[in-house]
């Protein structure tokens, strides 16, 4: 019996970074206008290498209905480590909102996960280790992931150490 279109036969377990980075880009590619990431820390090697910035790009400039949004619980160490995520989302601040979690229990939140539009996702229970799963079809397993970053989003606040300056 084949799976709904929407949904693969399982996930893949996320075992080392190489397999993670490969995973966040097959995510990166699939997606057509909306990603959405949850990061307590951005680490260096984690959205940086230059495809997954020409997929992040790509998205971002889709057009109408681009939307990349990120979870980020220290967007001032970010900013001062000078990472490539931040810089792209400054470059392109139409399709890029950042919001940083202010309650406790979601600041107490280890995990890291990727969701894009198309029904995949990436999460990894303690985002300071490369284990975890992902799929890159199942949609019945995202809205768990989808309803979370919702609820945090909406408790969170945007990320004013990260607005470009107009001058």
């Amino acid at each position: 019996m084949n799976a709904p279109a929407d949904q693969d036969d399982g996930f893949t377990l996320v075992d080392s970074r190489a397999t993670l980075a490969e995973l966040r880009l097959h995510l990166l590619a699939d997606a057509r206008r909306q990603v959405l990431i949850h990061l307590p820390r951005l680490r260096p090697d984690t959205f940086a290498s230059p495809l997954e910035q020409a997929e992040l790009r790509r998205i971002a400039t889709a057009g109408r209905g681009a939307e990349l949004r990120l979870l980020l619980h220290d967007p001032a160490a970010a900013l001062r480590d000078g990472h490539r995520l931040i810089e792209l989302a400054q470059r392109l601040p139409s399709a890029w909102q950042i919001r940083t979690p202010v309650e406790p229990a979601d600041l107490d939140c280890p995990s890291a996960w990727l969701l894009n539009d198309h029904g995949g996702y990436l999460f990894l229970p303690d985002a300071e280790r490369p284990q975890g799963r992902a799929s890159r079809h199942d949609r019945a397993a995202q809205v768990p992931l989808r309803q979370r970053f919702d609820e945090i989003w909406e408790r969170s606040i945007r990320a004013r150490e990260l607005q470009t300056l107009d001058l």
